[in-house]
C-alpha cells in the first residue's frame, strides 16, 4: 500500500520561503508521478506542481518562479520548495502519488503566511 506524510509546514511571514517534505511508502516510488495540491478554506483544492518519474514538472501559473517541485527517489520523498511566499498561498497541502490505478494523497500539512 502507499503511505504518504506531508511535512514541513508552518507560520511563515510573507516573502518567507518554507520547505514541504513529502515521505512516502510504497513500492515502485521512482516510477510513479508525485504532486502537491492545495486548498483553503472555502477553496477548491487546486494543484501545485507535478513531477514525474523522469524529473519533468508542472506547476500552476501561480507557483511558477516561486515554487520548486523535486524528488529524492533513495529518500522515497518529494519536496516543495516555496520562496517568495504570498497571504494567497495559506492552505493545506497535500502530497500526492498517481499510480496506473488510483492517486493516494497525504493527510495534509497547514501553511500560513501572514502579512
Amino acid at each position: 500500500q502507499v503511505q504518504l506524510v506531508e511535512s514541513g509546514g508552518g507560520l511563515v511571514q510573507a516573502g518567507g520561503s518554507l520547505r514541504l517534505s513529502c515521505a512516502a511508502s510504497g513500492t515502485f516510488f521512482s516510477s510513479v508521478q508525485m504532486g502537491w495540491y492545495r486548498q483553503a478554506p472555502g477553496k477548491q483544492r487546486e494543484l501545485v506542481a507535478t513531477i514525474t518519474s523522469g524529473g519533468s514538472t508542472n506547476y500552476a501559473d501561480s507557483a511558477k518562479g516561486r515554487f520548486t517541485i523535486s524528488r529524492d527517489n533513495a529518500k522515497k520523498t518529494v519536496y516543495l520548495q516555496m520562496n517568495s511566499l504570498k497571504p494567497d498561498d495559506t492552505a493545506v497541502y497535500y502530497c500526492t502519488w498517481y499510480s496506473r490505478t488510483q492517486t493516494y494523497w497525504g493527510q495534509g500539512t497547514q501553511v500560513t503566511v501572514s502579512t
